[in-house]
């Protein structure tokens, strides 16, 4: 039976006796821990002293690795003008709320592990942020208090109000501690590039990062990499897509998955009519300026003269250009190829497709619209190949489509191609 030294309630204040503490969030939803160091005004200094995911560090606490829930706090180390340090509990899903769970309750232990306090955070209803215990100077030592101040404004509201930087200008956003290509976090990984997005587009990028990790979990294919290349079809039948940025709206959508599953977390990106033009890559903090430059049907971007890719449907060039740049015996690679239909030419497409079965490429054909897709619809059946190297599904309008369902769909075959393709020596 575990012995609590001091049971808090709301407002309730207790002394701290030890110099490193561990503070921990319990509750039945998924949530994310946090802590901001504020001065005597209430405000952080700068935004290094806002620890949260993407950035796990501050000046004497840290998110604790592989713990989700806890942060670590020398009290030894926090900078002297540091007045309080505010653990903050946010759910990960902003529309929900806690009054749809059980109450959260919150715990400090000493270095060694032995509880010295437990709050029990009740009455809590339309928030989506609590600010849950808050440690603070007294004298010369430190306090706890039991805080269970909830914002319904959301959590760029409260860090707001803490003086954090909420905006989308990349040089005020918080710098990470560690600037490599990706880190893991608790199955969710970070890439370099994500600290420069503001707070609300990190927050939507957590979420769909969490959905594409579920998936890959549960079909058995956590921690796998795999290189992400992105196929737009740039026709003229897709010209309201483009008008309604429709397809600025899916590459945003596609960039978790390359974060989960690719090794710098970039899409490799095509348009294709009936020829093709490869783009530059998209990353996670260019994707919007990318987007604007380079999602077009007319013009010259980026020194490519749009009226080169034409305005019809040829999936044979850009297919046999993704297969030569793929080698038998390679690493995996998923191929999510958008288009509105058009795949008239079923009898060389299905030849391709069996070639393409030798190659370490699973192909993801999506549907945009009520159209006629012809030989993909066939793709699940289609016999003579190596492997089930293929599959496809039509969304009619993809931006009512929930980012849980998408991602489901998306990601539903490849972890089964993976072992296929590894049984089949498709790869190594």
């Amino acid at each position: 039976m575990t012995i609590v030294e001091s049971q808090l309630s709301k407002g309730q204040n207790v002394p701290i006796a030890v110099a490193e503490v561990t503070i921990a969030l319990q509750t039945t939803a998924a949530a994310d821990l946090s802590a901001l160091l504020v001065t005597a005004n209430g405000k952080v200094r700068s935004d290094a002293d806002f620890v949260f995911f993407n950035q796990p560090a501050g000046p004497g606490v840290r998110l604790v690795p592989g713990t989700p829930g806890a942060l670590h706090v020398a009290l030894g180390q926090i900078p002297h003008d540091i007045d309080q340090i505010r653990a903050v509990l946010t759910l990960a899903d902003p529309q929900a709320t806690f009054g749809r769970y059980q109450p959260p309750i919150a715990t400090l232990s000493d270095g060694a592990g032995k509880l010295l306090c437990e709050y029990r955070i009740d009455g809590l209803g339309p928030e989506s942020v609590v600010i849950a215990l808050e440690l603070y100077r007294r004298g010369p030592g430190w306090k706890v208090r039991a805080v269970g101040q909830g914002y319904s404004g959301g959590f760029a509201a409260l860090v707001t109000d803490h003086g954090v930087t909420v905006d989308d200008d990349p040089a005020s956003s918080p710098s990470p501690a560690s600037d490599a290509a990706a880190v893991d976090r608790g199955g969710v990984r970070t890439v370099a590039g994500e600290q420069k997005l503001s707070l609300e587009k990190r927050q939507k990028l957590d979420l769909r990062k969490r959905e594409v990790a579920k998936v890959l979990l549960a079909k058995g294919a956590g921690g796998v990499r795999a290189r992400v290349i992105l196929v737009i079809d740039k026709t003229g039948s897709m010209s309201e897509m483009y008008k309604k940025q429709v397809v600025h709206r899916v590459v945003e959508r596609m960039i978790p998955i390359a974060i989960q599953l690719d090794d710098d977390g970039e899409l490799e990106p095509y348009l294709y009519g009936s020829r093709f033009a490869k783009l530059p890559n998209v990353r996670v903090d260019t994707a919007e300026s990318w987007c604007a430059e380079f999602i077009h049907l007319g013009g010259v971007h980026g020194g490519i003269d749009y009226r080169l890719i034409g305005g019809a449907n040829d999936e044979i060039p850009i297919m046999t250009e993704i297969l030569n740049v793929l080698r038998p015996g390679g690493d995996p690679t998923l191929v999510l190829f958008f288009t509105d239909g058009g795949f008239h030419k079923r009898g060389p497409i299905t030849a391709l497709m069996r070639s393409a079965a030798e190659h370490p490429a699973f192909w993801q054909f999506i549907g945009l619209g009520h159209n006629d897709f012809g030989v993909l619809r066939k793709l699940d059946t289609l016999t003579g190949r190596k492997v089930d190297n293929a599959g496809f599904f039509a969304i009619d309008d993809i931006d009512r489509m929930s980012d849980a369902d998408l991602y489901s769909k998306l990601l539903s075959e490849f972890p089964d191609w993976l072992r296929a393709a590894r049984a089949a020596h498709v790869l190594p």
